[in-house]
């Protein structure tokens, strides 16, 4: 009997001194709509300024409406997102958003749908550039960052129009940096940014924002395999800093000129050849100025081939996309290092790059 009294009692006295150790506990209500935690209150905050210049893209197509019919009507085939560039009703999208299309509508955040015009496209970097005739007060460009001061777990923000669903927020951060993917065109785009803010069906083409509300990046691809959560990757707003300038001047994304034709990646690779070999040089350019010579013929009708570019300036060249991303990293005028192979001899050049035709 003692001993369990003695128990009794040690429990009593424990019970006692957790209670005077624990905090005090506010049991009045908390006002949920004034509180926000830090983090919170900058999701909102950049919601609210950054939704207004995200856009609902849709792709149209026109089709007859039957077989013995004339009759066209348009339907839409595609939606997407996009976001404005500038007051001056610039848009800028992905360009496999607006594929195939034969009329593109803009739909603002009001509401109101306007009709846009193609400016240019960039299929290799998948970025296409818009512009509606819209009213400046209804615009509202996104301020710009620079994906070259991303680090990996800083905070970022998606904003799109996921499976028709228009200005839907998911957050996330930075998971990786310079990742590589693939355009429709198979080209490479470079330094891509990796996110595992949830990116879905027609959140392509929407902006990708830091904390700080600035564009970053434009949402662009997922992968999800075995219907997991994904990981989604967006093209660093650096690189479409470069590109919109492009598309508003030419149309099309440019870049310097060597003046070669190269034969086909396959054709060299079934034959073992490493580098790229020139197939022609283009009197008069750059390549044909420095001295580089393209396949050669004898007297009997033999082959040979001529010049094997192996490196551009440091960059090692195995293939046509890294051929015109080391061309890319130039402007006209530029002088770049050329080295090639020709007759198992190593040569270099010096090649003062041409502007784009």
């Amino acid at each position: 009997m003692k001993i369990k009294n003695g128990i009794a009692i040690l429990l009593f006295f424990l019970a006692v001194s957790a209670a005077l150790l624990l905090p005090a506990v506010d049991t009045s209500a908390a006002d949920y709509l004034t509180f926000h935690t830090d983090d919170e209150a900058n999701t909102i905050d950049i919601f609210k300024k950054a939704s207004p210049a995200v856009v609902y893209v849709t792709n149209n197509a026109y089709r007859r409406t039957d077989f013995f019919s004339l009759n066209v009507q348009e339907i839409p085939q595609g939606t997407g997102t996009g976001f404005v560039w500038s007051d001056e009703g610039y848009i800028v999208t992905n360009d496999h958003v607006i594929q195939g299309a034969d009329h593109v509508t803009i739909t603002l955040q009001d509401q109101s749908t306007w009709d846009a015009v193609l400016i240019g496209r960039a299929p290799d970097k998948d970025l296409a550039l818009l512009r509606i005739e819209a009213p400046r007060e209804l615009l509202n460009p996104l301020p710009l960052g620079d994906s070259g001061e991303l680090e990996v777990g800083r905070k970022v923000l998606a904003i799109g129009n996921p499976f028709g669903l228009d200005t839907t927020l998911t957050v996330g951060v930075v998971s990786a940096l310079g990742r590589e993917i693939n355009s429709l065109t198979n080209r490479t785009i470079r330094d891509v940014i990796q996110t595992d803010a949830a990116i879905n069906p027609g959140n392509s083409g929407g902006p990708l924002l830091n904390s700080l509300g600035q564009l970053i990046g434009v949402n662009s691809q997922t992968i999800n395999p075995n219907n997991g959560s994904g990981i989604g990757f967006a093209i660093p707003v650096n690189t479409v800093k470069k590109i919109v300038p492009q598309l508003q001047m030419y149309g099309k994304e440019v870049r310097p000129l060597l003046g070669v034709m190269n034969t086909p990646d396959n054709w060299a690779r079934q034959r073992g050849i490493r580098g790229l070999p020139i197939y022609q040089v283009t009197e008069g350019m750059p390549a044909a100025n420095a001295g580089m010579i393209g396949f050669r013929q004898d007297r009997r009708g033999e082959i040979y081939l001529g010049d094997i570019i192996v490196e551009v300036d440091g960059h090692q060249i195995m293939t046509t996309d890294d051929l015109l991303n080391a061309l890319e990293q130039h402007q006209p005028g530029d002088k770049v290092k050329v080295v090639t192979l020709r007759d198992e001899e190593t040569l270099e050049f010096e090649v003062e790059l041409a502007p784009p035709g």
